[in-house]
């Protein structure tokens, strides 16, 4: 166990330090090794490996059309024409609240969380100058928008936090639809009312909007699509996902497809568009991935199983120890996909066992296992909005751990009064 304990510290340490988890997994599982008197070679080519190939196997189209459907998105300027139509609707007064909608439109709508960032940053910047709201509220806004409820909760979401439970309890991304539903307003609301509060207190305080040093003027290339076409692609997708029970590989591509007819003037920039979503999944993908041949390695030493076991005992509902391991994975990656991809690896045939069992049903355990309160996209971030930890981590740490939690506890309450 102190093996265990070892690796996972020097993960998270590395982590911190901002090294790369590609090649910091692979050392810290052969250190995890051979603390526990596994053979280094077999470690690394066959447990460490398999766990990273398996991963990969899976989910790489999904990784693949999803980021390239997010880049066009972003590069025809639809992802920008839809946001800028939201903020305009809700009103300049109401900066926060549009900022939150635009970035769960787009997110639930298929986008790749890490394109919102890019996409709404902007957008966001110039609606706070208007209202004249500090910066600092900026990051957790999209936090809200972006990284909880569309990412995680709401039923149908075609994020891959959501589809990953899929293949081990055969289920749908609308699993625990009443559950989701429940979770995704105590995030929603309770974000939004935390948001506004923190606005109102920081602006008595003194402070106000002041923009970044490196600003300049947003520069247009020319006039964006429309916005009613520009929602198209992703409406189409969500429909084809949820209402015509389509796969997630098809359901992308007819997305991607509307998005190249509907922009068939801007054909030109198609190619290096796909280009960079591709090369932007395989990042995705081998981070993720290496994660999860970390995982591999733990879940293989064998006092893995003690760990397991006392999670799986914290408590006699099953929801709450699937709920607790894999939000404790997920900080321990600092990925949520990582995450769910080593607790559905280790533990999902467990879960998948207790589902049948317990009566509980499938579709609550699955999504259980997606409502997340934490993901490794907060980086990226802040350093896209030019903030600092201290300056903006504690309405982060309330909007997407804090009131995230209390979602989970909302969901397993409504689970085991049979409200799925």
């Amino acid at each position: 166990m102190l093996s265990i304990i070892i690796g996972l510290a020097l993960l998270m340490f590395f982590a911190y330090l901002g090294w790369s988890i590609i090649w910091v997994a692979p050392i810290v599982a052969g250190i995890v090794a051979l603390l526990s008197g596994l053979d280094l070679m077999d470690a690394y080519t066959d447990t460490y490996m398999s766990g990273f190939v398996d991963f990969a196997k899976k989910w790489f189209p999904i990784f693949l059309l999803g980021a390239v459907f997010g880049k066009l998105m972003e590069d025809t300027g639809a992802a920008k024409s839809v946001a800028f139509q939201i903020t305009r609707i809700i009103g300049e007064k109401r900066a926060i609240l549009g900022v939150l909608v635009a970035s769960a439109v787009l997110t639930y709508g298929g986008v790749s969380l890490f394109v919102v960032v890019f996409a709404i940053y902007p957008i966001a910047l110039a609606i706070f100058k208007k209202a004249d709201i500090t910066r600092n509220l900026i990051a957790p806004t999209i936090v809200l928008g972006a990284f909880t409820f569309t990412m995680t909760s709401v039923p149908g979401t075609p994020q891959i936090q959501n589809l990953i439970p899929m293949k081990t309890f055969g289920t749908t991304p609308m699993a625990g639809t009443l559950m989701g539903i429940g979770a995704t307003l105590v995030m929603a609301v309770g974000g939004y009312f935390w948001l506004t509060w923190r606005q109102k207190r920081l602006a008595s305080s003194g402070l106000h909007f002041i923009a970044p040093k490196d600003s300049t003027e947003e520069e247009k290339d020319g006039p964006l699509p429309h916005w009613i076409l520009s929602l198209l692609p992703l409406v189409v997708v969500v429909i084809l996902l949820n209402g015509v029970k389509w796969d997630p590989i098809p359901s992308l591509l007819s997305g991607i497809l509307l998005i190249l007819i509907l922009n068939a003037k801007q054909y030109k920039a198609f190619i290096p568009s796909v280009n960079e979503g591709a090369k932007g999944s395989v990042m995705a993908i081998i981070n993720t991935s290496a994660a999860v041949g970390f995982g591999a390695v733990v879940t293989s030493v064998s006092d893995f199983d003690r760990i397991t076991d006392v999670l799986l005992g914290f408590s006699d509902n099953p929801l709450i120890s699937e709920s607790l391991i894999v939000q404790v994975l997920a900080m321990i990656t600092g990925s949520a996909s990582g995450g769910m991809g080593i607790a559905m690896q280790a533990l999902g045939d467990t879960y998948s066992g207790l589902a049948q069992s317990s009566g509980i049903g499938p579709d609550a355990f699955h999504r259980m296992a997606s409502i997340l309160p934490h993901n490794g996209a907060l980086l990226t971030l802040l350093a896209v909005t030019g903030v600092t930890h201290k300056e903006t981590y504690k309405d982060v740490f309330i909007v997407g751990l804090i009131i995230p939690t209390i979602a989970v506890i909302v969901a397993i309450i409504m689970a085991s009064l049979g409200i799925i």
